[in-house]
């Protein structure tokens, strides 16, 4: 089966839609809606739903944007956007406070100085210039990204030789100054308004973490469809969400879903939650047990009685694996790392629903591969196979690093 690109459509709703004609070079339209410089929604629209008149496109923008907008707006929101006018009733969202918290902006990295220009641009260009953007170099073979950052003297470079993407974030930590500290990656932009927006956020002293979406930045490459469009990608809910005790709780039976929160290309953190629970575990993420660093931490607020919100209007725009190699080897390190964050929170907590959920991953995979060859359906073009080597390989992860006391 030949997978074709998806066309990226960013649509502002506060102008005039257009007519949606199919396009022989694409398999579809990815959708994203906004209002100025909201995010609001997405739809994927695959090429068998088109033509679609713009009367049609409105009134689908409509529908995916329901859910947030009814957050936004309260209960009145129907009435509101029944007038086509009504979606300026946001404007008021995009007027920031007078007075936000400080932010720093740290960014690890490896020897990608190419993707890290890009990526430095954006941050420059930010409508709210951070207190600081920290780039740290993570056991660089070169000093190609140490020659890049002194050409920004604005920009503060860290060497940090030990690898690990754990250890370069908490290396990160301990250079800032903010009071907010936030991440990003090294294939990311971000959009103009992202530090504005994750500050903003913290205006609620009761929020500890918070996460935005990542929206693609191309859907070119076999590799970069399979894992958006296939397998959801990265981007989240459009609507604003909390986790918080009751999230918690209600989860905890069977594994709190704290990969749901976010992805650490877009995320923040109250400064002083590091002094209350710790640092990020070095046991954990690129370098060490493939990922998980992230959510693992989330975890640990949720367990301290503490909140981390979703806030989509903190936006970045991801590069993914262009590659189907890169891909592969990146699912096979997503799942090392869960089943080792499973175990590792199970030590800390004695939480049974970790090690529930990773017993029933195996069945889960199984059940997988079981019905695609009982359907006599090839498995040429899904990631299933990395993920459950993966998977095996997390076991032994954990075994490895669960007798190793944490120095995170």
């Amino acid at each position: 089966m030949n997978i074709l690109p998806w066309k990226i459509i960013h649509l502002d709703l506060a102008t005039p839609l257009p007519s949606l004609q199919p396009e022989s070079d694409y398999d579809g339209y990815y959708l994203v809606f906004w209002w100025r410089n909201l995010p609001l929604g997405r739809y994927v629209l695959p090429k068998a739903q088109l033509p679609l008149p713009h009367t049609a496109l409105y009134s689908l923008a409509l529908q995916q944007i329901a859910p947030g907008i009814r957050l936004r707006l309260g209960d009145d929101w129907e009435t509101l956007i029944n007038d086509p006018s009504g979606l300026q009733h946001l404007e008021k969202l995009l007027t920031p406070p007078d007075t936000l918290p400080t932010v720093s902006v740290i960014l690890c990295t490896r020897d990608r100085p190419e993707a890290l220009k890009t990526c430095l641009r954006s941050l420059q260009n930010l409508s709210t210039p951070p207190h600081e953007i920290i780039v740290v170099d993570n056991a660089p073979r070169t000093t190609a990204t140490q020659e890049l950052v002194a050409q920004m003297p604005e920009i503060k470079y860290v060497c940090e030789p030990k690898p690990g993407l754990s250890i370069a974030r908490n290396t990160g930590i301990e250079h800032s100054s903010g009071e907010i500290i936030a991440f990003t990656d090294d294939d990311v932009t971000v959009h103009p308004d992202w530090s504005l927006r994750l500050a903003q956020s913290f205006l609620d002293p009761n929020v500890f973490a918070v996460t935005g979406v990542v929206i693609p930045s191309e859907l070119e490459t076999e590799a970069q469809v399979i894992f958006e469009i296939g397998q959801g990608g990265l981007s989240g809910e459009y609507r604003p969400l909390v986790f918080d005790r009751d999230f918690f709780e209600t989860n905890q039976a069977k594994s709190v879903p704290v990969w749901q929160i976010g992805a650490g290309a877009n995320m923040a953190f109250r400064r002083n939650i590091f002094d209350k629970i710790g640092y990020f575990d070095k046991r954990l993420g690129a370098g060490a047990s493939g990922c998980s660093e992230d959510s693992e931490l989330w975890y640990r607020i949720l367990a301290n009685g503490l909140s981390c919100h979703r806030e989509p209007t903190a936006v970045v725009y991801h590069c993914h694996r262009q590659y189907r190699e890169n891909l592969e080897r990146q699912m096979y390190q997503y799942m090392r790392g869960h089943i080792s964050a499973l175990f590792l929170q199970f030590l800390k907590y004695k939480h049974w629903g970790n090690l529930r959920r990773a017993i029933f991953l195996s069945l889960h995979y199984l059940g997988l591969f079981g019905g695609r060859i009982l359907r006599g359906e090839e498995l040429k073009h899904q990631t299933m196979i990395p993920e459950f080597l993966g998977y095996l390989a997390g076991f032994g992860v954990a075994i490895k690093y669960l007798l190793t006391p944490s120095n995170s």
